[in-house]
């Protein structure tokens, strides 16, 4: 059987362990399916407890269970005997375990050099077990006062442990996410609120959903195939790459970039078609007459939101759209005081939670306070553009175009940290093209404060800004 792995790893030019934890990812579909037919409420959430477990042993082994266990402890602990502080406590143990782990493995080197460790998956388990925490937390507070996301959220009463385990692995959900609340697994396993078979006449079928998903994770996957041996991140170390002029390196960064973003893509559509088919991707009915049912709940990326995004601020609407609901609801919003509107500093704090959870590589933290510069520039723009005039209709086209030729440049400019990670290679990639991704946001955050226009009339599209 070894063997044979061996021969089918080398055949499609990946390594042992990578293998078998993309057969164990797939197997997610099927174990997912299985999960609606299982019967009474404690089956299921056993069912989503031992096939999480199983197929963590399966694709990373016997330790990746005990790595998974203690945080999951020791955050059930302080649920139980420290709820007015349950939040933060969790939040310490669970990053603080994950920046163990990920100096433990050196889980960037690995992933970088093609291998696989339960490092990935820990780190969407630690999401889960601090979000769980937090709504517990606020299940304490009165309702007055809170935003919305914590009213829909919040937890009165602490999960059994089952419960609590059948959410933190359920159907292998945690190998890849996407992120999602407790309230939301447990209505869904007891078929309450929009899962409720009460509403007749309604069919939610998850087949069309599920096929769309299926046929885009293939696409993906084939595409990234096909580019990956023609923009290797060793370029960027080959004295030939030195030689090309600026505007060569800039669209070999961009291409290096657009490549390795088909990864994460194929990685995210299988498993949007994994919690499809369960039925936990469900989230609900449209409004339009007659209603449709949405399956969006699982969706973590919009390929062209991504690649057509026309301001920078957008791009956590449409990449990793789970991850970044969570940093939004547990950091983000968290860090505003009352009375007072969000600044750079929340974005930038953000911004650094969200590296430390990748690892602590000089890569990631690079990267991360790029892309808060990033957004602030392109934040810029967009007001100067939303100050024109209806009568100059062409000056607010250029300037959409301006912002949209910024967000691809500053992006691709600032991932090669995320993709290289280390601080020489990284600064010697920026070098190459002049450091032009990091000056250019800045000059434009500069003239934001020298440059203000009047402020418009609010509107929709401003409040998404």
């Amino acid at each position: 059987m070894e063997l044979d792995m061996e021969s089918m790893a080398a055949t499609i030019g990946v390594s042992v362990p990578v293998l078998r934890f993309l057969l164990c990812f797939v197997a997610t579909i099927p174990v997912s399916f299985l999960h609606q037919f299982v019967p009474g409420r404690l089956g299921k959430h056993v069912y989503a407890a031992a096939s999480g477990a199983i197929l963590s042993y399966l694709s990373f082994g016997f330790s990746s269970n005990l790595h998974f266990l203690v945080p999951m402890l020791l955050a059930y602990a302080s649920m139980v005997l420290f709820r007015s502080h349950c939040g933060i406590i969790t939040y310490i143990i669970g990053f603080g375990y994950l920046i163990g782990c990920h100096v433990y493995y050196m889980s960037g080197d690995a992933w970088k050099e093609g291998g696989i460790d339960a490092t990935g998956a820990l780190m969407v388990l630690i999401l889960k077990i601090i979000s769980c925490a937090i709504n517990y937390n606020d299940g304490l507070l009165r309702e007055e006062g809170l935003r919305e996301a914590q009213k829909k959220n919040r937890l009165i009463k602490l999960p059994s442990l089952i419960e609590y385990f059948g959410y933190c692995l359920c159907c292998g959900t945690h190998f890849a996410g996407p992120v999602y609340e407790m309230k939301d697994y447990l209505e869904w396993t007891e078929l309450k609120e929009i899962w409720s078979n009460s509403v007749k006449g309604r069919s939610r079928s998850p087949f069309g959903p599920f096929i769309r998903a299926l046929l885009q994770a293939a696409v993906c996957m084939a595409l990234y195939l096909y580019l990956v041996p023609h923009f290797p991140l060793s370029r960027f170390n080959d004295p030939i790459y030195q030689q090309w002029g600026i505007w060569r390196r800039l669209m070999y960064q961009y291409m290096s970039g657009f490549t390795a973003r088909w990864k994460y893509y194929f990685i995210w559509s299988i498993s949007e078609a994994s919690m499809i088919l369960s039925g936990l991707g469900f989230s609900g009915w449209s409004e339009s007459s007659p209603s449709k049912p949405r399956w969006d709940r699982a969706k973590n990326v919009d390929i062209l939101g991504v690649e057509l995004a026309t301001s920078a601020v957008q791009l956590p609407v449409y990449w990793n759209i789970q991850v970044s609901t969570w940093l939004r609801h547990y950091v983000y919003e968290r860090l505003i005081q009352k009375g007072k509107k969000p600044g750079f500093f929340q974005l930038l704090a953000t911004q650094t939670v969200s590296a430390v959870w990748h690892g602590l590589y000089p890569g990631y933290m690079i990267f991360f306070v790029q892309s808060a510069l990033m957004i602030a520039g392109s934040r810029v723009i967009y007001r100067w553009q939303q100050a024109v005039p209806p009568n100059m209709a062409l000056v607010k086209k250029i300037l959409v175009f301006v912002n949209f030729a910024y967000t691809v440049l500053v992006l691709n400019y600032s991932c090669i940290g995320f993709m290289v990670l280390s601080f020489h290679e990284t600064l010697a990639s920026y070098k190459s093209v002049y450091y032009v991704g990091t000056i250019v946001p800045i000059i434009l955050i500069i003239l934001g404060n020298i440059i203000k226009p009047a402020k418009p009339a609010r509107s929709k599209a401003r409040k998404e800004q």
